[in-house]
This record gives structure tokens, sequence and C-alpha cells, in this order.
């Protein structure tokens, strides 16, 4: 079965007219189908094609080609509570196909998404196994609240924050899209503009993405096995100092002969290959489908296991996914869409938030490149050994990295998401459909670091941390919908959506912590055995209120009107501000379907479009923090008794209200040549105000800040996509790319502030973009001769800054705005060809002129003492050696922050390669395909840390493109196998 450009048509319905005998086409376009009819006759029918049928004569084999439907404009399209004809739809809305998902084996749906969609930028920030990730439609849409967009699938709706969080911001954090599998996913749809995503009002200023899993199909039930082994390594290890060389760098900072002979030492230990690995990848999923006229079903179970090329950390997922639609009669439908997966995580610390020495002690990446290669990393009875219990204790301010390894860092997630509908057809047109969606999730997270791993000397003090945490979260939403849709003579189509929905979202959690174990035997689950113990609990619970109308018109099938309204409450805002309003409106104009441009052949598709709208953001905020607030403080004692204060914390805020986005976007949809040249672009202008915003306080106010409508920013931007079929005969090459710009300004902040410090490196300036570096600029090293300035805190062979404002002396005046993380544009370029049974595919994505604050060369460009360097050091100041690069090495000395480390994030990546060859069978299976394929190829790249894709700060919106030792990229090379019966 193909389509008549010869490419094969996945899921088309082939059914027996007059009998209930069926079935669907599988990857190859290929079916298989027994009648007992002498002569049937087959009909075939595929969204967006024109139904085709043919009479079986003697055959036992036939070739049919489906020719594009002109007035389907291609595939239908999954809008908000609904879906539209392609041709239809006014809004900015693009499509990911499940083909395209699963070309590159992923753990996270949104990593299957990353350069395929314009106006989408992807980042991993942490490529640990199920690592944090995060993704901005259109730009960053908040400062204090989440930028990240709302998630459906099937249905049900998912956050992708973190579902605890740590102080680099989630980083360290396994993402809750992790959960879902890929390879059960259909099709994805990202709602960018405000008429596609106003119809989830307070919930879309930041976008929507539709995901929609697979479903049964009428005919003949199909077994499908789909999975993959492979292997990753590290794609860069950093050059650092060898043992003689690191004692040599010793002897210079402390003056004295540390180690007596470092020429003798050799090479050492390289501890990156202490902790990094070689490390498998695997996933398996058998799926069945099928059903008959009343009832369709799909499930699914999965299994999932990622090693990380970091030691002792991998993630695994079991999942089981059921989707069964049952008619009971004409009138009523019932079904649901069922998803539970059970998650384990076991992490290792990596990233830090913090500079210089805690990014060593705490991050094993750090500690990893800071190690002296002169010392052992295990005992002689292959235990790891302490860095403070060698060499007489001298290296006790550093860790083995060994050591870190073993502390048990672990999360066991079980979710379950599920919808069930019922949907009732009264009369023709009309249909009300209920759903009722629960998401249930519970974490239990167990923390150990244990004694084995201190020093001895203190281990005086006691030893062993534990920590078990309790997390369980239930979100429970309604959804009444009502539609009806009508055509007024020829010329008119009308349809209506009404829609009224409430949730409710209910968190608890508990958490014990403890310290000084007697010993490592019961790790943390037996914590009445510490010395100390400290308990913590809390509960929050919120609401949302939704009513929402849309009116989709049409005329002509030419001229096209949305109008969509929504109103939203939510408990978590002001008493004078709880409900928002959201309307938004969106006109398209088909000037292919003129009268005009009939005889105009070679254009399948011309359509503009222009849209405007509000949309919110409720996601900026948790509960109560509109109200005075209290908690716990410190211990009082009262007639030697001890007990717990509580303090107000929080000032009340009646007129706190919801963050809203105000869009413009116009767009030009052009299929050319039955559809083989595709293009689409669009402008838009977004601008979104009274954004939540942390002001601080004086301290006469007796709190630290308040939460407030405080701030206002705007995204600008382009974005366009094109697809080609260049061949489509025996040999067929097809080829896509996108390319998206996006400019970011803050436009206003509190009280006429025109400048907020976020971090020692980093600024909110209004008129500029988020994302904003500020530092001292670097001017060399101080050579013998000068004159040291003022304020500087430097020294002879130390970093010299530069005077800007040429005062004399160094204050922080002289700091400059050295640039943003914000890129110039990101694309996305792909192509698939395919010749009698071989397919090969490849994948790029890439980033343009952002800028990444590499803070790993601050740590290790810094020659204080005890930690090791990079090996460039080895070319560092001394006064026979007038290095203006690399300062000397200086006992507890410290550099400035300084443009030197803001470094080029561009770069070019090969995300995926596969060669796949479809085996041919005849019986039993119905297709097979075996394959090979390599994720990460290659990156083409000036950035001098691991990867330039990262961020340690996770999805904060403000700390941005800062590499501090988060997880390194992993290569993949793998086999796999797809296999249908």
């Amino acid at each position: 079965m193909a389509a008549d450009n010869s490419l094969p048509l996945v899921g088309v319905s082939v059914r027996v007219l007059h009998a209930s005998e069926g079935t669907v086409t599988n990857v190859d376009g290929a079916f298989t189908l027994t009648t007992t009819q002498a002569h049937p006759v087959l009909s075939f029918s595929f969204t967006g094609y024109l139904t085709k049928e043919l009479t079986i004569t003697n055959q036992q084999t036939v070739a049919v080609s489906l020719e594009v439907d002109p007035k389907a404009l291609g595939e239908v399209v999954v809008v908000g509570y609904g879906t539209q004809r392609k041709g239809d739809v006014a809004g900015a809305i693009s499509s990911v196909k499940s083909a395209d998902i699963r070309q590159t084996p992923v753990s996270n749906v949104v990593q299957g998404i990353q350069g395929r969609v314009p106006g989408v930028q992807v980042t991993q920030n942490s490529a640990a196994p199920g690592g944090s990730i995060s993704m901005r439609i259109r730009g960053v849409n908040s400062i204090n609240g989440t930028s990240e967009p709302l998630y459906v699938v099937d249905g049900v709706q998912l956050s992708n924050t973190p579902l605890t969080s740590d102080g680099a911001g989630g980083v360290t954090q396994i993402s809750p899209l992790s959960m879902v599998n890929p390879d059960d996913i259909e099709s994805v749809a990202v709602l960018k503009d405000a008429s596609a995503t106003a119809i989830y009002g307070a919930r879309g200023a930041n976008g929507v993405v539709l995901i929609t899993t697979r479903r049964g199909q009428l005919g003949k039930s199909v077994v499908t096995y789909n999975g993959y082994y492979g292997e990753q390594e590290t794609t860069k290890r950093m050059h650092m100092m060898d043992a003689s060389q690191f004692a040599q760098l010793e002897n210079d900072i402390y003056h004295t002969n540390v180690y007596d002979d470092p020429a003798s030492l050799g090479k050492g230990i390289d501890w990156q290959d202490q902790i990094l690995r070689t490390a498998p990848i695997q996933n398996h999923q058998i799926a069945v489908s099928g059903g008959s006229d009343k009832t369709q079903f799909a499930m699914s179970g999965n299994y999932f296991k990622q090693e990380g090329v970091i030691i002792n950390s991998n993630f695994t997922r079991y999942a089981f996914r059921l989707n069964l639609d049952h008619r009971l009669s004409k009138l009523l439908k019932v079904g649901t869409s069922l998803y539970t997966s059970y998650n384990v995580n076991n992490s290792i610390p990596t990233g830090s938030s913090s500079l210089d020495a805690p990014a060593v002690t705490t991050s094993i990446l750090g500690a990893a490149l800071g190690a002296p290669p002169t010392l052992q990393p295990y005992k002689p009875d292959g235990t790891e050994w302490p860095f403070g219990d060698q060499m007489d204790g001298r290296y006790r301010e550093v860790v083995n990295p060994l050591g870190l390894a073993q502390i048990l860092n672990q999360d066991k997630t079980s979710q379950t998401l599920a919808n069930i509908y019922a949907e009732i057809t009264p009369f023709k047109g009309f249909t009300y459909r209920a759903n009722f969606d629960p998401v249930i999730s519970s974490t239990l997270h167990d923390y150990y670091s244990p004694r084995s791993i201190m020093n001895s000397a203190d281990l005086a003090g006691g030893g062993g941390t534990a920590a078990k945490t309790n997390v369980n979260n239930v979100v429970l939403l309604h959804e009444s919908i009502f539609t009806y849709e009508t055509k007024i003579k020829t010329s008119h189509s009308l349809k209506f959506t009404g829609v009224f929905a409430t949730q409710s979202n209910n968190t608890n959690n508990n958490t014990i912590n403890a310290s000084n174990f007697p010993n490592d035997a019961t790790k943390n689950e037996a914590v009445q055995l510490a010395v100390n113990r400290t308990v913590s609990s809390a509960r929050s619970k919120d609401r949302l209120d939704s009513y929402m109308g849309r009116i989709n018109y049409a005329f002509k099938n030419r001229y096209l009107v949305d109008l969509i309204a929504r109103a939203d409450g939510a408990t978590k805002f002001g008493e004078n501000n709880k409900y928002g309003f959201f309307p938004a409106a969106a006109v398209g104009w088909r000037i292919s379907e003129e009268p005009f441009m009939k005889d105009v052949r070679v254009i399948d598709n011309l359509k503009l479009r222009g849209s405007y709208g509000l949309t919110g953001n409720a996601g900026a905020i948790g509960p109560y923090q509109s109200l005075a607030t209290v908690s716990a403080t410190n211990t009082y004692y009262f007639n030697h008794a001890a007990a717990s204060g509580i303090a107000p914390t929080g000032i009340p805020n009646a007129d706190l209200r919801w963050e809203k986005s105000l869009q413009a976007d116009i767009g030009i949809d052009l299929s050319l040549w039955n559809s083989r040249l595709n293009f689409t672009a669009d402008v838009y202008n977004k601008k979104t105000k009274d954004l939540l915003f942390v002001q601080q306080l004086p301290l006469s106010s007796g709190y630290g800040s308040i939460t407030g409508n405080f701030a206002s920013l705007q995204n600008r931007g382009v974005e366009m996509a094109v697809d080609a079929v260049i061949f489509n005969g025996a040999f067929k090459w097809n080829v896509a790319a996108n390319i998206t710009i996006n400019r970011n300004k803050l436009l206003s902040l509190t009280g006429g502030l025109q400048e907020y410090t976020v971090s020692n490196y980093s600024v909110l300036q209004v008129g500029q973009p988020l994302g904003l570096f500020k530092t001292y600029l670097f001017n060399g090293i101080y050579q013998t001769g000068d004159s040291v300035l003022p304020g500087s805190g430097s020294r002879i062979g130390g970093v010299k800054v530069k005077d800007v404002n040429t005062d004399g002396q160094i204050t922080a005046d002289d700091q400059k705005v050295i640039g943003n993380a914000n890129p110039s544009f990101i694309y996305g370029f792909s192509t698939n060809l395919s010749f009698k049974g071989f397919d090969l595919s490849a994948f790029f994505s890439g980033v343009q002129g952002n800028k990444v604050y590499n803070l790993i060369r601050y740590t290790f460009e810094n020659p204080l003492g005890n930690r090791n360097m990079y090996a460039a050091l080895a070319n560092r100041w001394s006064p026979t050696n007038p290095s203006n690069e690399y300062v000397s090495g200086f006992q507890g000395g410290r550099i400035p922050l300084t443009d030197r480390f803001l470094e080029n994030g561009s770069y070019l990546r090969c995300k995926n390669i596969t060669l796949g060859y479809h085996v041919p069978f005849k019986k039993v299976v119905s297709s097979a395909r075996i394959y090979a394929s390599v994720n990460n190829l290659f990156t083409i790249t000036k950035y001098s840390g691991f990867d330039p894709e990262v961020n340690t700060f996770g999805n904060s919106n403000t700390l941005i493109g800062v590499d501090n030792l988060v997880y390194p990229l992993a290569r993949s090379y793998l086999l796999g196998v797809q296999v249908s019966f």
C-alpha cells in the first residue's frame, strides 16, 4: 500500500465491503487479509487520501496506490479538545509523526521532538539516564515561574516539572516525561500561537504539546515486537595534569618539596577512567492491537534500561498501556486510555550550583577532575580509600570520586495516567463526551552517604547521613465536552465546542533525615539507629475551574474563522483575582481554493493565517503564595523544655494574579506539485505582562521578600519549515528542515528598577534578554614590575582585570555585560532514503550564536593547591615564564569571574544515523526490519567543555547557559529489530 508518491502508508484501513473482515497495513504498507467471499470488494481508506475500492478476482497479491484528497489537505491534526483537518487549521500548529520520534531511540518524548519543530527549543540539561530536559516554545515566558509547556497525553494533563527539587534547579532530578514510553506514541502536535493554546487558558501561555498514543483498529489482531540493544560511551574527556605535573605544581604552590621527585611519578591515576565507563542500553516492547466493529483495543508492555556512562548511575522503566474503545450502541461509546509505569532511577551527584571548592567535593565529575593523580583509589582490601587517610591527611579538602559513587541516591516512582470517557451522540452532529482523568503518582526517595567513604579523622564527630522521603500526588480532572458540527447548504460549515473542566491537585510528603550512625549495615532502612534525627511533613491542595467555548467556521472551504474564549478560576491566586479571561481569534484564507487559482495546478495548497489572543500561566506559583504564611523556625526553651517556634514567612497579596501573554501571529502554508514540496512560515510577537517576580524588601519589614506581578517581557520571532520529496520511484529520497529565530527582551521590572542581580555572573536588565552574563573583563596577567590596582585582590602572576571606568581601582562599576545564553537561531535537518528494502536516515540539529559560561574552567584554571588542574596550566606564569594566560600557583588564591570563561556555545550535532533493511518474509511474519543506529555521532563546536548543550540550573529562566559539572553526553551504538505477526 502506497501513496501516489510511492511512499508506503502505515495504518491504512482495509475492509471487505458488506462483511466484518478487515485489517490495517503495517510499517511497510503491506497487509494480509483472509475472506470467505469469492470476489470480494476491498475498501482502502486513510485520512487525507481518497478512499479506493477494488474488486479482487483470482489475485493472491495486489498493489494499491492512494491519491491525496485535495479537499482533505493531508492528515487530520489533533487540536485542543478535538481534531481538525489540516487544511482547516487557522492557528500555528506543528505535528511530529511517530516514525520520526522513534527514529532516534530516546527515553523521553521531548528528545524526539528536538530539532524537528520550528519555534521549539529543547535543551538536554543533563545527559544522565532519564535526566532533566527543558522545552521552550517561542522563548522564555516567565521569570520566577515555569516556562515549560503544558503536556496533554491522551487528554491527561502532565507537567514536566521535576518531582523534587535540588540545589541545582532540578538538573539532577528525573524528568517526569521519561516515564512515558515513546514507542507508544502515535503523533505529537505542538500548539504555538494564542488561537491554538487559548483553549487551555490559564495553562497555555507557554504552549501546549498534545501527545496521542496508538489506538486499536478494526481488523485482524496484530502483534509487534520492537527492541534494541546498544552500548554508550562518552564523547569527550578533559585533559588534566598527570602525576608528575601535579606534583611539581604542588611544590610550586607551597614552596616546599611536597613531592621529592615529581618527574619519577609518571602519569599516575586517571580519575576520569575510574568513574567513566562503556554502558549498555536496551529497550523491549511487545504490543497487540486489533478489534471488531464494536470494540478496538491496543495494549503494550515495555521494559527500558539505561546504564549511565558514570558508574552506579542508571534508569529503568517498566510500563504498560491499554487503549480500549467500545461502542455500546449507535448512540453511546465508552473507552479508556490507561498508562502505568514503575521507574527506578539511581542518580549520581553531578552538577553544582556553587563555585570553586564545593563543585569539587559535591559533584562526582568535579571530584574526578580535581582528584590528585598521585593518590590511590582503593585500599589493599579493595574498598574505596578516602583521600584524607592518604599522605598524612594532606588532602582532606578533596574527596575520592569513587566514594561519591557509593552514595545511595535512588528514586522509585509509580505513576498512573488514565482517561476514562463516555461519549454520546443523541442526534446527528452533536456529541457529548465526559472525561475523567486521574493522575496518581508516588515517589520513594532513598538517600544514604556511608561512613566508609569518610576520612578517619572526620568520623570522630559521627558518620553516615540518611534520608527517606515519600511524595504522593493525586490530580483529578473532569471535563464535560460538548461538540456540535453542521453544514449549512454547501457553502457554510460550523463547529462549536464547549467545555467545562474542574481539576484538583493534592500533594503530600514526609521526610526523615538522620545522621551519625554506628555502622553502614542498615543504610537508611533503620534510621532509629542514628543519633540525630529530624522529621518534616507538608500537604498542599489547589483547584482550577474552567469554562471554554470555541467556534470554527468555514465559508466555501476557503475562508476560515476560529473564535475561542476561556475563563479560569484558580484558588492559588489573590482574593481579588481568582478568575482570568483568555480570548483569542484566528482567520485563514485558502487562496488556492479561489476560482482564479484553479488553473494553477502546481499549487495544491496556499493558505494565509493570522491570529491574536491572550493566554495565561497558572504554573508560575505554588499554592498559598497569595496568603499570609507561617512556618516552623528555631527551637526555644521554656523551663528547660524545648518548644518549636512558628514565625510569619509570607506577606499576603490579595492582588496576586495570572501571568498573561498577548500574542499576534501571521503565517503562510504552501504545498506544491501534489505535496512533494511543502513550506510553512510564521512571524509572531508575544508580550507577557504581570510576570510574577520576587521583590526584595528592607529588613525593617520583618520579611525578606514579597511575590507579586512586578515585571513584563517580550518574545518576537520568525520560524520556517520545509520538506520535500526529491525522488519517489524505486529510489526514494525526502528531506526536511526548519529554522527558528527568537528575540527575547525584558520590558520592565518593579519600581523602575533597571538591573537585578541573579548571581555572581548573571543579571536581569531592562531592555535586554534573560540569561544575561555580567562580569569583569580579563586583561591578562600582572607581570613583574606592574602596579596591582587597588580592589583587584590580585598579585604579580595573578589575573589582571580591565579598569573600565579608568578610576585607578577595581570596583563593581568595572563589570560589563559580556553576552547572553540565547541563540541567534536554532535549526534542524533530516533526510531519509530507501531502495529495494534498504533505508537510510540521518537527523541533525543545531544552535547558533548562544553563549555558555564555563564554570568548569573557572575551577580548574585556579591553581590554589590540593587539587588537580587542566594540563594547560603546566604553562602557568612564573618569573621565567611570563605567561599572559594562566596564573601562577598561589596557596588558597582565588581568581575573579571574568569574560575569559564565556564561550561560544554554537554547535551542529548529528543526532542520529540509522541504516535498516526490511527482511522479506512470506509466512507467519508479516513484516520484519533490522537496523543499526548511532546516536550523537559527532558534534561540531568550538566549546571547550564536555558538551555545549547544557544548563546546570535545569529549568531556570534566568540562570541559563551555565556549565558547572553536569552529567556528560554519551554516544550510543544500537542494533534493533521490528517484527509484526
